[in-house]
């Protein structure tokens, strides 16, 4: 199969500054409505790499994302997330983008073409064959993510990918590849557009979707979030409330002694 960059090919829609803000807007969502028809196409591979990650993490391994640019910020967004929301370590699952956290905020030049650098910092948090390295790229051709899975292959470490581009070098290089290929961007190559978003909805069903598997979810509660702010608080309370038919002030004297949700109603019955 030819490797075609359908993220670098011209958008479908031309003249952009002569359009008013409502047909940038409109033409604009237009492609946004397709990107999540194009993420169903691909739910065996998504599939296929959650299993994995799930039976990795269910054996004390970690999950890793790797990327450099926009496919980096979203891997250590979904990483960063997961502590609060499903109350597991920060190093359960791990974010790495090229040019280390600086690149978080602000572009590092040259970053992303390294091809020893990844390895690097990857190398420093002692990953081995209990856990699992995704790449994140939306080209399929980011030399630090490429490279660094070609080393995990190398040592038996489990792969895998999310891409926005079919038969991409990453794809080829990763055990277990997501192709999610939603065509050009609406601006040219912007592939923090419809890219980001179909590599945001991927994160975020290979996450919800194996914490779910690894318990931290009770009916459809994250009752092991992190009691951080007041809306949780609040949120907690009204969790309590509701699985044990109590009132707001008995809720609120569980959740102020077990300061957790899930221990809260598990020590109800006990008292």
């Amino acid at each position: 199969m030819i490797f075609t960059k359908t993220t670098e090919q011209d958008s479908h829609y031309n003249n952009l500054e002569n359009m008013s803000i409502n047909e940038i807007i409109t033409n604009i969502n237009k492609e946004d409505k397709t990107v999540a028809l194009t993420v169903e196409k691909v739910l065996p591979q998504i599939e296929a790499l959650t299993e994995q990650i799930v039976l990795k993490l269910k054996k004390g391994g970690r999950l890793f994302y790797i990327g450099a640019g926009t496919s980096g910020r979203l891997g250590i967004l979904d990483a960063s997330e997961c502590p609060p929301t499903f109350g597991v370590s920060h190093d359960l699952v791990i974010g790495l983008i090229a040019g280390g956290d600086d690149a978080i905020r602000k572009a590092v030049e040259n970053a992303e073409d390294s091809t020893t650098q990844g390895w690097q910092d990857l190398k420093a948090f002692n990953v081995s064959i209990n856990d699992v390295v995704v790449g994140i790229a939306a080209s399929g051709t980011t030399p630090y993510v490429i490279s660094t899975l070609k080393k995990c292959n190398e040592l038996n470490i489990l792969t895998g990918c999310i891409t926005c581009n079919e038969a991409s070098p990453l794809a080829l290089t990763a055990k277990f590849p997501i192709e999610v290929v939603v065509g050009p961007e609406f601006l040219t190559g912007s592939s923090r557009m419809k890219a980001g978003t179909a590599q945001k909805l991927v994160l975020n069903m290979i996450t919800t979707t194996s914490m779910i598997q690894l318990g931290k979810v009770k009916g459809n509660k994250m009752v092991d979030m992190q009691l951080s702010n007041d809306k949780l608080v609040n949120r907690g309370i009204k969790m309590i409330m509701n699985q044990l038919k109590i009132s707001e002030e008995d809720a609120t004297q569980l959740l102020t002694k077990y300061k957790n949700v899930r221990k809260s109603i598990a020590a109800y019955g006990r008292e």
